[in-house]
């Protein structure tokens, strides 16, 4: 039997280059976790429809797992371990710790990942439209009112902290 074939592929990722080769199958998040030990961004439903593997591809949000590594040759990639600069935290980190906007964490790369993303998309200038924009990631302990907060914080947007809207039962709240 013989190898699987291999492609070579050259990534920017988190301000390093990274040259090697890879099978045509390997995800991004995979390569990220597996073969360079980047384990901030997680496997959480491998399907693109939790938001805890989302990283930065040109500063775009993009689910980790629903993208092929060669798909991505040439592109720069930032993932939560890029964002701080030395001991200084990125904005968006500070405002995540700043207003509660984790419990256990699992969620909280990708959480941060994507708000940073949503900002650079410059979408979002209302409160509803954050959380519209952020409703593919999904935190399970249910912070989303300090992830909602930290976001508007960063963003500039008023009202972060006002989460009137009612609340239907047996959904969760935003």
């Amino acid at each position: 039997m013989t190898a699987p074939e291999r492609y070579p592929l050259t990534l920017r990722i988190n301000g390093q280059q990274h040259d090697m080769e890879l099978e045509a199958w390997v995800t991004l998040l995979d390569l990220l976790r597996e073969r360079l030990d980047l384990t901030g961004s997680k496997k959480g439903c491998d399907h693109g429809q939790c938001g805890a593997c989302t990283v930065l591809v040109d500063g775009k949000r993009i689910n980790s797992c629903m993208t092929l590594a060669v798909m991505q040759n040439g592109r720069e990639i930032t993932t939560v371990e890029g964002l701080a600069k030395g001991e200084q935290l990125h904005p968006m980190q500070q405002a995540f710790i700043d207003n509660d906007a984790f419990q256990c964490g699992y969620c909280t790369p990708g959480q941060i990942c994507s708000a940073i993303g949503l900002i650079n998309e410059g979408q979002a200038k209302t409160v509803a439209e954050v959380r519209e924009l952020m409703s593919g990631n999904v935190c399970r302990c249910g912070a989303y009112p300090g992830i909602r907060k930290a976001v508007c914080a960063v963003a500039g947007i008023a009202g972060g902290d006002n989460a009137e809207r009612p609340i239907v039962p047996g959904t969760v709240p935003a």
